[in-house]
C-alpha cells in the first residue's frame, strides 16, 4: 500500500509539473505581443539619441514602428484565435504549489511534455500498435484521449469567448527566451504552411517523398504502409506522406509544435485563411522595410482538403518513451527523420529505437545536420549530449542491424527568410538504409 501512495504521488507530482511547464507555454504565447511592443519601443528609443540632422535622414522610421506595431497585432490575433480552441489534455485548473517544493531529480523531462504522455490531437485508425493517439479529425471522432478531452472535430468554429484557463489572471511574465520560441513557432509556419516556404520543402521534403514512392511503387488503399515521422513539427511532412497514400504518424514533443500544429490540422477552414507577419522581429539583414513587413498567407493548402489517407495521425510525447514500448516493435513500415536525430541527448537511443519499430526489411530515411541540440547546454542538470560525427552515426546504424542503399548530400536552408541578405546553409546527410531480417542478422 505504501508503495502504492508513493507511485500515486508521484504521478500527481508529474502532472502538476506539467500542467505548470503547459501553463508557462501558453503564457509564452500571451507574452508575445508585449515582448513584441519592447521590442519597438527599443527601436525608437535609439533613435530618439540621434543628433537632430541624423534623424531628420530618418524621418520614415516613426511611420515604419507605427506599421509594426499593426503587424504584432495581427500576429497577436492569430495566436489568440489559436489558443482559444486548443484542448488540453490536462485539468488546467488544478493546484500546481504541490510541485514547489518536491525533490524531484527523479522525474526528468517532466517539465516538459511529459516523457510517458500521449498527448493526443486526433483519432486514428493507423497500424500504430498501443499508441493512443487521433488523426486527421473524421466526422466520426468521438474517442477520448485517456479520458482526458474528446477529440476535436474537422470544422470546428473559433470559439467566440476563451476558455477559462486563458484568464489573463492565471498568466504568467516568462523569460524572452520562452517568447523567442514562439517567433521561431511563427517562422516555422512559413516553412510548412505558407507558399513561400515551398522552395524549403523542396530541397528538405521532396527527396524523401520520391524516395518512398520509389520504395513503396504498389501501394493498397485497404492496406496502406505504415510510415512514422518522429520530430514531425508542424505536420507538413507527416501529410504528404499520407496523401502518397501512406498510414503516416506524426511524432512531436513540443507543446509550442503541438499547440499550432493541431489548430492549422483541425481548424482550417480555407487555405489562405490566416495573415501572419514572420518577419518583423529583426531589422537585420533586411533589403527593404516592405520585404521585412510583407504579409505571409497561411496556410497554402486546406489541410482536410489535401487527399490524406485514413489514419493520418499525430502523437505527442517523447519519441524514445512512445515507441520504446512493446507494442511499438516491428509495426513499421518506414520510419523519416527529417532534421530529427541531433535533437537526442542520446544519439545510439534513437537508432536503437527506429530499429526496433521497423518491420524486418523495412526502410529508414534520413535527411538532416548534426547540430546537437544539447551540446553547448551548461547549467547544473549538465545535460547528457552524445555528438557523434556522421561517421560513427553510420557506425552505429550497422550495428543495429541497418544496411545502406542510397546515400548523399543535400544543400538546403531552415527556417530561412528568403529576401534576407544572411542566408544559413546545412549540407544535410541524406540516406535510405534498410533493416536486415531476422534470418540475415
Amino acid at each position: 500500500m505504501e508503495r502504492e501512495n508513493e507511485e500515486a504521488h508521484r504521478r500527481k507530482v508529474e502532472e502538476a509539473l506539467e500542467v505548470k511547464s503547459l501553463r508557462r507555454i501558453i503564457s509564452a504565447y500571451l507574452n508575445y505581443p508585449e515582448a513584441a511592443e519592447e521590442d519597438v519601443k527599443r527601436w525608437e528609443r535609439s533613435l530618439t539619441k540621434l543628433p537632430p540632422h541624423h534623424k531628420a535622414l530618418l524621418s520614415h522610421l516613426p511611420l515604419k514602428f507605427q506599421k509594426l506595431r499593426w503587424c504584432i497585432a495581427q500576429n497577436s490575433y492569430f495566436i489568440f484565435e489559436m489558443l482559444k480552441v486548443f484542448e488540453p489534455p490536462l485539468d488546467m485548473s488544478q493546484d500546481v504549489d504541490i510541485c514547489e517544493n518536491q525533490h524531484l531529480d527523479d522525474v526528468s523531462g517532466s517539465h516538459h511534455l511529459s516523457r510517458s504522455r500521449n498527448l493526443c490531437l486526433h483519432e486514428s485508425t493507423s497500424a500504430s500498435g498501443g499508441v493512443d493517439c487521433h488523426c486527421l479529425a473524421e466526422p466520426s471522432c468521438k474517442e477520448t484521449c485517456n479520458g482526458k478531452y474528446s477529440a476535436p472535430t474537422k470544422f470546428n468554429k473559433i470559439s467566440s469567448s476563451p476558455p477559462d484557463w486563458l484568464d489573463p489572471s492565471l498568466q504568467l511574465h516568462v523569460p524572452l527566451v520562452d517568447v523567442d520560441k514562439v517567433r521561431c513557432i511563427i517562422r516555422n509556419i512559413v516553412r510548412d504552411w505558407a507558399d513561400e516556404g515551398q522552395k524549403e520543402r523542396d530541397q528538405c521534403y521532396r527527396p524523401i517523398l520520391e524516395e518512398l514512392e520509389r520504395l513503396f511503387p504498389n501501394r493498397s488503399k485497404e492496406n496502406p504502409p505504415a510510415c512514422l515521422v518522429p520530430g514531425a513539427g508542424l505536420g507538413r511532412l507527416a501529410l504528404e506522406i499520407s496523401c502518397l497514400g501512406f498510414a503516416s504518424q506524426g511524432n512531436e514533443f513540443s507543446y509550442y509544435m503541438m499547440i499550432c500544429s493541431s489548430f492549422i490540422l483541425n481548424h482550417t477552414q480555407a487555405a489562405g485563411e490566416w495573415t501572419i507577419f514572420p518577419w518583423i522581429h529583426s531589422n537585420c539583414n533586411s533589403l527593404s522595410d516592405n520585404d521585412q513587413l510583407r504579409p505571409v498567407s497561411v496556410p497554402d493548402i486546406h489541410p482536410a482538403s489535401a487527399g490524406i489517407t485514413e489514419g493520418f495521425s499525430m502523437c505527442g510525447g517523447d519519441f524514445v518513451e512512445v515507441y520504446s514500448d512493446p507494442s511499438q516493435a516491428g509495426v513499421w513500415d518506414a520510419v523519416v527523420t527529417c532534421f530529427f536525430l541531433d535533437t537526442a541527448h542520446n544519439i545510439v537511443e534513437y537508432i536503437e529505437i527506429i530499429s526496433k519499430v521497423l518491420k524486418d526489411g523495412g526502410v529508414w530515411i534520413n535527411l538532416g545536420p548534426l547540430l546537437y541540440h544539447f551540446a553547448d547546454m551548461y547549467s547544473p542538470e549538465d545535460e547528457m549530449s552524445i555528438d557523434l560525427s556522421l561517421e560513427d552515426v553510420k557506425r552505429v546504424a550497422l550495428h543495429y542491424g541497418f544496411v545502406f542503399e542510397k546515400e548523399s548530400t543535400i544543400e538546403t536552408t531552415y527556417t530561412t527568410n528568403s529576401r534576407s541578405m544572411m542566408q544559413n546553409r546545412y549540407y544535410a546527410a541524406f540516406w535510405t538504409m534498410r533493416k536486415r531480417t531476422t534470418a540475415t542478422l
